[in-house]
């Protein structure tokens, strides 16, 4: 899945600020990064607009943009609380999910497995992040895929970058497909178990990521 160029400039950016380039406090200076990037200052604020939804960044008004990420502490209660909201979403959906939403489920988890096998992050975070909506939605509450929804923006760029883990996209299709057949057995059991313990790793594994850099 071609990303356009704000989409670009947005991972890159966010890649930085997660591997320290630009440390947390920093002032992000908007000219500054047009010209790095070759592009004007409008495609920019449209970046930190998108980076402000995720939370790596504050705008602070007549002060600037400034970078802002949260202590290993709150970052890991966040992921604890993201893979109780998933599976919570995965026991609801094994007993709600229409057989119209598993044709969907499949068809977007056939797209991760192609991403895999293109060893291409970008699209396999994308539709990843379409297959994991799915779930949402069919788990038949609004509020719970709404507030669902909110975590999983804010958790976007350390859910992107654990990607760059040796061996983590394939080890993420094998999560997919238990996850998967949990929803078409409609197990509710199995199917909270697996998407607590995918959350649960993801975090695990954007954690290692830190700290061997």
């Amino acid at each position: 899945m071609a990303l356009n160029k704000t989409d670009k400039i947005v991972e890159e950016l966010e890649h930085l600020i997660l591997m320290g380039e630009f440390e947390a406090g920093e002032r992000l200076d908007e000219i500054k990064l047009a010209e790095r990037f070759g592009v004007s200052r409008t495609p920019i604020r449209e970046v930190f607009q998108k980076l402000a939804l995720s939370g790596l960044i504050e705008q602070l008004p007549r002060r600037g943009v400034f970078v802002k990420q949260p202590a290993p502490l709150e970052l890991l209660e966040m992921f604890e609380v993201m893979s109780e909201l998933e599976a919570l979403c995965g026991r609801f959906a094994a007993e709600r999910i229409s057989e119209d939403a598993l044709t969907l489920l499949s068809l977007e988890n056939e797209k991760c497995k192609k991403a895999v096998e293109d060893n291409d992050e970008a699209a396999y975070y994308d539709h990843n992040k379409t297959f994991h909506q799915i779930i949402y939605k069919e788990s038949g509450n609004s509020f719970l895929m709404q507030e669902t929804i909110r975590l999983q923006r804010r958790l976007g760029p350390y859910r992107r970058i654990q990607l760059h883990v040796r061996g983590r996209m394939k080890q993420s299709m094998a999560e997919h497909i238990a996850i998967v057949q949990a929803l078409v057995d409609g197990d509710a059991n199995r199917a909270e178990a697996a998407l607590r313990s995918h959350v649960a790793i993801q975090g695990q594994k954007f954690q290692h990521l830190l700290a061997n850099l």
